[in-house]
């Protein structure tokens, strides 16, 4: 295994570069997977410029808004990390409304139609989101914790991997009965190996891809 480090802005360029130069007539389905201490969300923000200015349409999708209901999330308590890891996504609903509308070769009438957000976790309620249409080339930038290995169609795949050590240290207390649930992706999907794409942000001011 090799690190390249590289400074945070390099890596934004390097990936828009991977992502454009993806097929011009079809959608690109990225996923930017990472624990919330990885900041996966930053990333895909700040993709969405660059990938702009080199004729890619961009949409930033996060995951937290395609969370299953409360009373399917919480059905065995709050902090049970089996459930966090196996419930809490509503990965039906990331294919039906995200996902599967950018099928290449799809036709018909919500080809291309994404929805942003489903579900409203704080209020526990839909939150009556607005479609957003994308033209072939367009891209989705779906970010989030625990995206890979469940079968998901992603046309590129990011892995944002923090050591067990950092991550226990960048959790928030009131957080921190999650780490199981990332013990268990690493030993059971490995997403280092998944990933097409693989980031180390022991430090996120100085990030660096590895190569296996």
């Amino acid at each position: 295994m090799r690190a390249r480090p590289v400074s945070p802005s390099l890596l934004v360029e390097e990936l828009a570069d991977l992502i454009a130069d993806r097929p011009r007539d079809a959608w690109v389905r990225v996923a930017l997977d990472g624990a919330p201490a990885a900041e996966p969300g930053r990333l895909a923000g700040e993709l969405v410029e660059p990938l702009r200015l080199r004729g890619r349409e961009a949409l930033r999708v996060p995951a937290a808004g395609f969370l299953r209901p409360a009373s399917l999330r919480l059905e065995f308590g709050r902090t049970d990390p089996d459930v966090f890891y196996d419930e809490w996504l509503d990965m039906g609903g990331l294919v039906r409304e995200v996902l599967g509308p950018l099928e290449p070769g799809r036709t018909g009438r919500r080809t291309g139609r994404v929805l942003p957000s489903l579900w409203d976790s704080a209020r526990d309620r839909a939150t009556r989101a607005d479609y957003v249409t994308l033209k072939p080339g367009g891209v989705v930038l779906l970010d989030g914790a625990l995206l890979l290995g469940r079968g998901l169609p992603f046309d590129v795949t990011v892995h944002l991997s923090v050591s067990a050590a950092a991550l226990a240290r960048r959790t928030p207390p009131e957080e921190r009965w999650t780490l199981p649930a990332y013990e268990r992706y690493e030993r059971e999907i490995g997403p280092a190996r998944a990933a097409d794409v693989v980031v180390r942000v022991e430090d996120p001011r100085h990030p660096a891809v590895i190569s296996l």
